[in-house]
């Protein structure tokens, strides 16, 4: 059964719609993204343990697209 998100945002972009939301289980913590594109839903999780690396990740893809 699918628990309730500790924490939820949402991200609307022309036609897509991002979930973000916090969970836990009995592995711990970790962040369910979802894709909705026309009602087509595509989902990756994200261990807890990988926030930082995907968030500084994330950083260096934004600063280096800015420059282009």
């Amino acid at each position: 059964m699918d628990q309730h998100p500790i924490a939820s945002e949402k991200i609307v972009n022309e036609r897509k719609i991002f979930f973000l939301d916090l969970k836990e289980n009995q592995r711990g913590r970790f962040l369910k993204i979802t894709e909705d594109v026309g009602g087509r839903r595509d989902t990756i999780m994200l261990p807890a343990e990988a926030f930082k690396d995907f968030a500084e990740a994330l950083e260096r893809l934004i600063e280096f697209e800015a420059k282009l």
